[in-house]
């Protein structure tokens, strides 16, 4: 492996290696995937199916369910059916208060979900056999980030924060309330690591859009109330298994894990996502010089939402370059947090450098607001290490998390949004354990904030991180030592 080893954000756009992460699989659905998939190999086959109705049907969950019958009734007549085994289990869905529960065939699924077309739909979601649902920003809750705000003022307030990424964009209002990219305490400046040399910046750009969601996660606030009012647009899958976009204009105030954390911006990737490793190891170089070698220390953390498989064929593991770079930062006073990388799927031994550095604390993904139920997400890279050590450390939400758009990202967004040229505060979705880790990371400046004896001392902090995560009943290799929980950390110190 070369110094000049192609990076890439942790959620994955490869098509040739099958563990690849693909983001589109948590795309909201009103036909779950797998059915989805299986409806497309066999549309005459026959399926049992789940139908969890709309509770916010304006009738009523069993004004939902009448609807639901009327809606199949209607689809097999038209089909002109005469299966007796196609048809809604009246007596066992009138058992249940949300599900009607059927068997049919793949065209009729998608007929009665495409005459399903009211402002209120009767239809939540169709299944196979199991549940699962979505919303829009819980993630805040799930790790008890807003409970330490309101109990202790973690709010960030006189910490700095370094993301390593694609850059941030400057002039989203997100970071304008608590002026986070600016008024940086001296050396510190915005730097463009992929420019030759590199360089310093005002104020930082992303022409990629992978950092500025990141950022958003760890920083920075937008009030309903304000001029720009918070806009996201969110995916859905419809009956036919296309993605639509959708403008969500009631998502109320949006706050960071650490909202008034200020935030430097180390550009590494380019606009098409990818840089060398030097350029990381270029800006864990630079934050060592600004912090005098841990003498005075003024970055306080690193963000890394970014790596490359590993292979032990290329080092010992760990022991890479950038690894080398990650512990001597750490053992120099810095946090650093980083992404275990989105290769997990049903594979052991996937967790990606840099994540493999051992004084890094290094992060999967679980979903959203229903961690315990969902436990570790099927994407995340599983440990342990090539060398045998236990990672990832912990777990935070990764899953549809909604934060700041930027740059072609957001472009795709709008346009398919029907938005395009329309100016506004625009938030859209991501998925990865590049999205798990700055909640890490903003959970670590909120503590610093209001704890500053422990500035200086990232291992005691992973020590308290770790030992007050919440056990899922997962495999260590899989979760480590589980949510990380903000509030039970607070009260322990």
């Amino acid at each position: 492996m070369k110094d000049d080893q192609p990076l890439q954000p942790s959620p994955g756009t490869g098509t040739d290696d099958e563990r690849r992460f693909d983001p589109e699989n948590l795309v909201r659905s009103v036909i779950a995937v797998p059915l989805l998939r299986s409806i497309e190999k066999a549309p005459a086959d026959l399926h049992w199916v789940i139908i969890d109705v709309n509770l916010r049907h304006g009738e009523g969950r069993q004004g939902a369910k009448n609807t639901v019958y009327k809606l199949v009734e209607d689809a097999l007549k038209e089909a002109g059916n005469t299966d007796p085994d196609q048809k809604v289990h009246h007596a066992k869905s009138e058992a249940s208060q949300q599900y009607v529960y059927a068997r049919l065939q793949g065209s009729i699924i998608r007929s009665i979900v495409e005459r399903d077309q009211r402002a209120t739909r009767a239809i939540f979601h169709i299944w196979p056999d199991f549940i699962v649902r979505a919303q829009i920003w819980k993630s805040v809750a799930t790790v008890k980030a807003d409970a330490c705000r309101r109990a202790f003022a973690t709010t960030g307030r006189g910490i700095v924060w370094a993301v390593l990424d694609s850059g941030v964009d400057g002039h989203h209002p997100h970071f304008d309330k608590h002026r986070n990219l600016q008024d940086l305490p001296a050396p510190v400046a915005h730097m463009d690591f992929t420019a030759d040399p590199p360089a310093p910046m005002d104020l930082p750009a992303d022409d990629y859009g992978h950092g500025t969601h990141v950022a958003g996660i760890i920083a920075g606030e937008l009030e309903a109330t304000s001029p720009t009012p918070p806009i996201a647009i969110v995916r859905e899958r419809d009956e036919a298994g296309r993605i639509t976009y959708q403008a969500d204009r009631t998502v109320g105030s949006v706050v960071a894990m650490a909202p008034e954390c200020k935030l430097v911006s180390f550009k590494v990737l380019d606009r098409t996502g990818q840089g060398p490793i030097s350029n990381v190891i270029a800006s864990l170089e630079k934050i060592q010089e600004i912090n005098g070698f841990g003498r005075a220390i003024v970055i306080h953390g690193v963000n890394l939402s970014l790596g490359y498989d590993f292979d032990a064929e290329w080092f010992a593991c760990g022991q890479s370059p950038v690894c080398v770079e990650v512990n001597r930062l750490v053992k120099s006073g810095v946090c650093v947090v980083i992404a275990a990388g989105n290769t997990g799927r049903g594979f052991a031994l996937t967790i990606n450098d840099p994540g493999n550095a051992e004084e890094a604390i290094t992060v999967g993904a679980t979903h959203r607001d229903m961690p315990h139920t969902y436990g570790v997400s099927y994407f995340s890279s599983k440990g342990p290490t090539g060398d045998g050590r236990r990672k990832p450390d912990l777990l935070a939400p990764g899953e549809r998390i909604v934060s700041c758009g930027a740059g072609p990202d957001l472009n795709t967004y709008k346009t398919k949004a029907g938005l395009d040229g329309a100016s506004g505060a625009y938030y859209i979705e991501r998925s990865g354990t590049s999205q798990a880790t700055p909640h890490i990371s903003g959970i670590i400046a909120g503590l610093l904030s209001v704890r500053t004896e422990f500035i200086g001392r990232p291992q005691e902090i992973k020590k308290l991180l770790m030992d007050n995560a919440t056990d899922l009943g997962r495999d260590a290799a899989a979760q480590g030592r589980g949510l990380v929980d903000m509030l039970r950390a607070i009260q322990a110190i």
